[in-house]
């Protein structure tokens, strides 16, 4: 793996700094409290290439590699991790999927709007009872002609009531058990049966819109089908494999932002006549956050670097997913330690970025999953 980046990479990792110092990261707390970002911002991420990365220059998508898109990645995390998400779910599990598994005429009809940000997609995977079970969802897909009727519910969806697009995960096959019988499907969010309602009182990612899902009736065409019927699980675990890179890439910049706070605040901050940033276990705090800064970096520029030479890359995927994760939490941690009690108030960054790295362990495959993925991978033993 080549450590060094290119002038592209350089020049695409500079834009995406200058994009979050200037549009994200002065208003992070402001949408933090009001539990919502300015949807304003969608737009301009779509004007400066972000939400096509990856995704073929034919269907409107910025081209470029994925070491790229984890740089961009990265820095929007850094700035805001509800932020990072937003393009995280609609670029990385919906456009880059539909772009893998769609027709011609799905790809022509949806990409050129998401790479734009004139639309926006979300990823209805999970459901009120089943989040790590994925293969045991019971949202209803019956065949009737030459269309789709949906009958469900989904949970913890984000983009969900700014999309205008849902990539849904449903039973077409009732008699097979599991993953066999589930099939994808792109469904306009403005279809009659669908509605939306937003979740609030998070934890974290509180300026992201995270929504429930119920259909009701939804009639689509046959059209709408995502890739061959019964084969929507595939669909769901590729978009999920190369998604768990982008969240590990969101991890880093969070990390990241945590050991920036750290350092600014022990430089500035007094305590027995000196900066605290000369205590020697301050200093232990603010190793332990580069660190993991750095293991993670590098653990997720591999998953990409194995993606752009056309290598298997899912394991390294789940530990990249995994290690970052759970280092995001701890620098956050480690952040707040070294604000005191000042970490504790939103005046500081430490608080959110705590809050808003906890949820990473948990969804698009929480660390418990993580490891058996890794595990499964390492053994030779089958997940089912």
């Amino acid at each position: 793996m080549n450590l060094e980046l290119s002038e592209e990479q350089t020049a695409v990792r500079r834009l995406a700094r200058e994009f979050t110092e200037r549009e994200i990261a002065p208003y992070a707390a402001e949408w933090d409290r009001a539990e919502s970002v300015d949807r304003a911002l969608v737009k301009k991420l779509g004007e400066v290439g972000f939400l096509g990365l990856t995704v073929p220059e034919e269907y409107g998508g910025s081209g470029g590699d994925h070491l790229s898109y984890v740089l961009v990645t990265e820095e929007l995390g850094r700035g805001d991790s509800a932020v990072r998400g937003i393009v995280s779910v609609s670029l990385g599990l919906v456009a880059k999927t539909i772009a893998a598994w769609g027709s011609e005429e799905q790809k022509r009809e949806w990409l050129p709007r998401l790479c734009a940000g004139h639309a926006l997609g979300c990823f209805g995977l999970t459901e009120p009872g089943t989040g790590s079970d994925a293969g045991s969802l019971t949202t209803r897909a019956a065949r009737t002609g030459a269309t789709y009727v949906l009958n469900g519910g989904k949970t913890f969806i984000t983009n969900g009531t700014w999309a205008d697009v849902v990539l849904l995960f449903a039973r077409t096959d009732p008699d097979e058990p599991g993953h066999r019988g589930v099939s994808a499907f792109l469904v306009p969010a403005d279809t009659p049966g669908l509605t939306r309602r937003e979740i609030h009182g998070k934890l974290g990612l509180r300026g992201q819109a995270t929504a429930e899902l119920v259909l009701e009736d939804v009639e689509v065409p046959a059209s709408a089908l995502l890739g061959p019927e019964g084969k929507g699980f595939s669909v769901a675990m590729s978009a999920l494999a190369k998604g768990r890179m982008s969240v590990a890439a969101g991890c880093v910049g969070l990390a990241q932002a945590a050991l920036d706070a750290a350092v600014a605040y022990a430089g500035q901050r007094e305590q027995f006549g000196k900066p605290i940033a000369r205590h020697q276990l301050v200093q232990e705090l603010i190793a332990d956050i580069s660190v993991d800064v750095d293991a993670a970096r590098l653990l997720t520029w591999r998953v990409a670097d194995l993606i752009d030479r056309g290598r298997p890359f899912a394991t390294e995927s789940a530990t990249a997913k995994l290690f970052a994760s759970e280092a995001a939490v701890r620098a956050a941690s480690n952040a707040l330690q070294v604000h005191g009690g000042y970490g504790y108030i939103d005046e500081y960054p430490a608080g959110k970025l705590l809050r808003d790295a906890r949820v990473m362990t948990l969804y698009e495959g929480t660390s418990q999953i993580q490891k058996l993925l890794i595990g499964r991978a390492r053994t030779g033993v089958s997940a089912f």
